[in-house]
């Protein structure tokens, strides 16, 4: 007795499904994407070396259907020479093409669960499968989702057709939707690289959108990475083709198997949610052929020894990778640099035009010649330096080629200003103004002008009222003067508006012995992270010097517009600071109001 208590606790057997039918609907549901269950039969398709296949949407009847129809090898047939239904239908995980492949003799075929069929219950009610024997007839096998029972029976048709034909019928109310375009886009993605490999055809025609499309292989933007480590384990090699692009969040690797995209991102694998994957300066795959995938969905990866290999395997991979990107990250920013420091003193330039040029007249701001080492004639010399030094656009140079006259002769007039557009003026003293009209992209207009000035408020004189630079007589008295010039072209007209204050006095501590002859400065970084200040003037390289370390700037990098409103409120201290030297702090505060007011009104990102 004891002895058969004991052999009975010890007893031992194998694993049986209770209930087939539960099984089969447990796996059939387990494919929760209707476009994956289409990229499966596009796939078996491919598997029995089909050159074209078609893929129809429409409706049919009333109820809207979906066919997927190629001109492949068909369906294995029998001994008798029939289409083999029966085999397809009676030997669920039990694949022939896992058979090939245990033999040597699968190549590039994907399947090897023998569910795949089963993956229509995601689209639609019936599938209707149809395929041709050796005796040239059509035969065609019906399933029904729900239902275990299958049918198979011969097809009247006019001719028979090379291939198979897999049509499902109608399609599930939640689908009905899924337009030709989104399944275009899918296969050119998800299956990319057994398209371009096996150079097959694949044609989506949605007869409801009456459209046609031609699946391409997804191309990846951005520069393809060459010399890369290999990815290598003892299980196998792993492809790896990477785009270095500009950062973006849709910008992802994706893993795949055989040419047959498996997860879409690497960051939504265990291990692998680090640099330099989620870092999206990165687009393209990593093709990893010894994989095991989960049966059923195919979108998931068996975490085993398999799995462990591959992201051993990636360590050198990922450390050239993140070299990559910081050289890119540095260019980035060495770039973003020269274009803030582009943006900041054109806002500078611009504003200049706008203020008091005896009050702001510190910088050496003139147009360079377009040659190279030629001579730059001091400030005052002329109208066209006169103009440039307060904020205008360069003026073409006479000795400029015919072609470059051509290429940027300028268009209809647009706008005008008045240069200066804001000016003090001591009383009884004159003052030259000039218009500078423009073309919609600042081009310098001048042919068929005709110029009107008037001063609309206040005293003074102009020296005329119809050229283009006039000079103003200040009144004996202070006040405050508008000055309006009308510039017109044919019929189109333009007019602008300057203000001159006359005073009785000018400040000598904001004139001309302030000025700075070296031009507007440049800046550089340095890191002082825990130190309160925020930037520094070097005088002797004309050089603001930038904290990258304080809190502030840390803030302000969290976009681009702001980190460049920042640094030019950090060049307006520090030129305030520097320029008007021993004014009380009240006096220092309102001319950064002031010039704050006026360079963030003309602050463009480059």
């Amino acid at each position: 007795m004891r002895s058969a208590a004991k052999s009975r606790e010890s007893e031992s057997g194998k694993l049986r499904i209770g209930d087939d039918w539960n099984a089969i609907r447990i796996i059939a549901l387990s494919q929760a994407n209707p476009l994956k269950a289409v990229a499966e039969f596009v796939e078996n398709s491919m598997d029995a070396q089909a050159t074209t296949i078609t893929i129809m949407r429409g409706r049919e009847h009333g109820a809207h259907y979906l066919t997927v129809r190629d001109d492949g090898e068909g369906v294995p047939r029998s001994s008798d020479g029939l289409p083999d239904f029966k085999f397809v239908a009676t030997h669920i995980c039990d694949s022939i093409k896992r058979r090939l492949k245990a033999n040597g003799a699968g190549g590039s075929i994907q399947g090897e669960f023998g569910i795949g069929l089963l993956s229509f219950w995601t689209v639609g009610d019936t599938l209707t499968m149809t395929s041709t024997g050796a005796d040239q007839r059509a035969y065609q096998m019906v399933m029904n989702k729900g239902d275990p029972r299958y049918t198979v029976s011969p097809r009247r048709t006019l001719f028979a057709e090379r291939g198979t034909e897999v049509k499902i019928h109608p399609l599930l109310e939640g689908i009905r939707s899924l337009s030709g375009e989104k399944i275009q886009w899918y296969l050119a993605s998800e299956l990319r690289d057994r398209i371009r490999n096996t150079r097959v055809r694949v044609t989506v025609v949605d007869k409801l959108a009456r459209k046609q499309y031609e699946v391409e292989p997804r191309k990846f933007g951005g520069r393809l990475l060459h010399l890369l480590p290999a990815v290598r384990s003892r299980f196998g090699e792993a492809y790896a083709e990477l785009y270095l692009t500009e950062p973006g969040d849709d910008h992802r690797v994706a893993l795949t198997r055989g040419g047959t995209r498996v997860i879409e991102d690497l960051v939504a694998l265990p291990g692998l949610e680090r640099p330099p994957w989620n870092s999206r300066y990165l687009e393209g795959l990593i093709d990893v052929p010894y994989l095991n995938l989960t049966p059923g969905t195919r979108s998931g990866i068996v975490h085993d020894e398999r799995y462990a290999a591959f992201v051993a395997a990636l360590t050198p991979l990922e450390a050239e990778l993140q070299g990559v990107i910081e050289a890119q990250r540095r260019a980035e920013e060495e770039q973003a640099n020269r274009e803030s420091l582009r943006a900041i003193q054109r806002a500078f330039r611009e504003a200049m035009v706008a203020l008091p040029r005896e009050e702001y007249d510190w910088f050496d701001i003139q147009a360079r010649s377009p040659e190279a080492g030629a001579k730059v004639e001091p400030r005052g010399q002329s109208p066209a330096h006169e103009e440039s030094a307060m904020g205008g656009v360069a003026e073409p140079g006479a000795v400029e080629s015919a072609q470059r006259q051509f290429f940027d002769h300028a268009g209809p007039l647009h706008g005008v200003v008045i240069s200066p557009s804001a000016s003090t003026v001591a009383v009884n003293q004159s003052r030259r103004f000039r218009a500078l009209p423009r073309d919609r992209s600042r081009r310098r207009v001048e042919r068929d002008l005709l110029f009107k000035w008037k001063i609309a408020e206040g005293g003074g004189t102009l020296s005329s009222t119809s050229d283009q630079e006039v000079s103003f007589q200040a009144p004996s008295s202070p006040g405050l003067i508008h000055l309006i010039v009308t510039v017109s072209q044919l019929d189109v007209r333009a007019s602008a508006e300057a203000l001159i204050t006359v005073a009785d006095v000018l400040d000598e501590a904001i004139g001309p012995a302030v000025v700075n002859a070296r031009g507007l400065p440049g800046y550089t970084f340095e890191r002082a992270a825990g130190e309160l200040w925020r930037s520094r003037f070097d005088a002797e390289r004309n050089l603001i010097v930038v904290n990258n370390g304080h809190r502030d700037f840390v803030f302000a990098t969290r976009s681009r517009a702001l980190q460049l409103r920042y640094l030019a409120r950090l060049y307006i201290k520090e030129l305030v600071l520097r320029n008007f030297a021993g004014l009380p702090a009240e006096q220092l505060a309102e001319r950064m109001v002031e010039l704050s007011l006026y360079v963030e009104d003309k602050l463009k990102p480059a």
